[in-house]
């Protein structure tokens, strides 16, 4: 087995893609193993490069009897390897240890049994992420010590409710980008019903909701119309959903009070990050309070907030704001060969997250910004640009936005990616004809989004500089093919203003 030195085990496609990297990788790269069938054509190539390939049943019966000694392990060895998003730059790889892995997951089964839950081999879990994140990877664990069952969807996000349907997952685990479609697409339905159907609807939606502000608890709060109108929302996710999780960024207010009326299952956000082995944070089911925060500290983690003078965050104010620090076990071990990097975060043992937080007053913290992503306008006042995007975000006729802007402008202006749904109904009333493409490009498409982007804004009673002032429609949605985004729906900021450079000139160049 010494020749086992280098050996990945992956799906069919990658093991033609890694034949494909042979001469850069023999050197270390001995075994490759297929979870599919192989065949001699892809053997007979394995071999020309000095390596073996083997099926997953081949590889099954390679050792045969022989007894191998398992070389001695201890808490602070490193288990796995994870890479960062890579948002801000290249991906980070950060090392987490035995230790770390199994304090969070004592710590996760904890939390699940203090909010009244527990699981079970009648449990399904469900997530849209992708499995190399690590939010992802502790929810496994804590379902497979429980012996329940895991499901994944198809890799089609337009079928994701079907996949939901079809699985019938009692916790389903995704980013915010899923949960705003899924609530897109409930919204369009009920919108699409007839007058009799919206308005029943539309009754039972504020009673329960008003119930639930009052501290009733979701399956209490209105059981009349959860049977009569809310069930037809709870069978189309499949009839057996009681927990929902949010992570990856903020999720707007209104798809999760939306989410925890109509889902007749407990809607939660939690936080996290690579380096803190996923869930630092979560929501507590029930406490309505705690709409629009990740909710308190888990019991395995010691957190503190740390002021940032420069964009006017004071964590000894009356309303304590600061950057998210962390301590505790369950922190990484470093980056993987960049020192460098390791010790611009773990300051005296903390970790800087890099996000702002708000405590509440319940207890809970509220994500408000993220510390590097902000800059500075000509005129010298900063922008929070998460904060903004969140704000702009909720809107129906927006899918996703990128707020941009530098310190040689004085002004905002905003690459949006349209609801097509939203915008052909709006097309239609309005008498306009075209293909989305067309749409994104008419000019009173333009004045319409600007519009409503402004509107939000003075309801949100922004400042003038953190106004749209011009704005770039694209048909197409940000995605992974572009190197847009992250697999977890992250912007790639450094990455969407190269590629969308030529648009933001020319909106600067528009409006003078």
């Amino acid at each position: 087995m010494d020749s086992l030195q280098a050996m990945p085990v992956c799906s069919p496609t990658m093991a033609l893609q890694l034949l494909k990297t042979c001469h850069a990788t023999s050197k270390y790269l001995k075994t490759i193993v297929s979870f599919g069938g192989v065949t001699n054509d892809q053997k007979e190539e394995a071999k020309n490069h000095g390596l073996s390939i083997f099926s997953w049943e081949e590889f099954l019966i390679l050792g045969g009897d022989h007894h191998v000694d398992l070389p001695e392990k201890t808490k602070s060895d490193i288990c796995t390897i994870m890479y960062t998003s890579g948002t801000t730059g290249d991906p980070k790889g950060v090392m987490i240890s035995n230790e770390s892995l199994l304090v969070n997951l004592a710590g996760a089964d904890s939390v699940i049994q203090s909010i009244g839950e527990s699981f079970d081999q009648d449990d399904v879990y469900m997530s849209y992420l992708p499995l190399a994140h690590v939010f992802d990877r502790m929810f496994e664990e804590v379902f497979i010590s429980h012996g329940s069952k895991i499901g994944f969807w198809r890799g089609d996000v337009k079928l994701l409710v079907d996949d939901i349907a079809a699985l019938r997952p009692t916790v389903f685990c995704a980013v915010p980008r899923v949960l705003d479609r899924i609530y897109s697409g409930l919204t369009a339905k009920i919108s699409a019903g007839g007058f009799l159907k919206k308005t029943l609807f539309n009754l039972a939606y504020k009673l329960k909701l008003d119930s639930m502000r009052k501290g009733f608890k979701h399956e209490k709060a209105s059981p009349f119309f959860d049977k009569l109108v809310f069930s037809k929302v709870k069978e189309r996710l499949g009839g057996r959903l009681r927990v929902i999780m949010s992570g990856g960024a903020p999720l707007a207010v209104a798809v999760e009070e939306f989410l925890r009326v109509v889902t007749c299952a407990h809607v939660v956000q939690g936080y996290g990050l690579t380096e803190t082995c996923a869930g630092s944070f979560v929501a507590i089911p029930n406490d309505f309070s705690m709409l629009g925060t990740v909710g308190p500290p888990v019991p395995h983690v010691d957190v503190r907030l740390e002021s940032v003078s420069e964009m006017g965050y004071d964590a000894l104010s009356s309303i304590p704001r600061g950057e998210v620090c962390v301590k505790g076990s369950v922190l990484f071990s470093g980056y993987y060969k960049r020192e460098d990097l390791t010790q611009e975060v773990m300051i005296d043992g903390w970790f800087h997250t890099g996000d702002v937080g708000e405590w509440q007053s319940n207890g809970s913290l509220k994500i408000i910004d993220r510390k590097k992503n902000i800059f500075k306008l000509s005129q010298g006042e900063y922008v929070a640009v998460e904060n903004l995007e969140n704000v702009y975000g909720v809107l129906q006729e927006v899918d996703s936005i990128w707020v941009y802007g530098n310190s040689f402008e004085s002004y905002l202006v905003a690459i949006i990616n349209p609801n097509q749904q939203a915008l052909e109904q709006w097309a239609e009333h309005n008498g306009i004809a075209g293909s989305l493409a067309e749409l994104c490009e008419n000019s009173r498409t333009k004045e319409h989004f600007l519009a409503e982007l402004a509107k939000i804004a003075k309801e949100r009673k922004l400042k003038g500089f953190e106004f749209i002032r011009a704005i770039h429609l694209d048909p197409l949605p940000f995605d992974m093919e572009r190197n847009l985004i992250t697999p977890t729906y992250k912007k790639k900021r450094p990455q969407m203003l190269k590629y969308y450079q030529g648009a933001i000139d020319a909106l600067y160049k528009s409006t003078k």
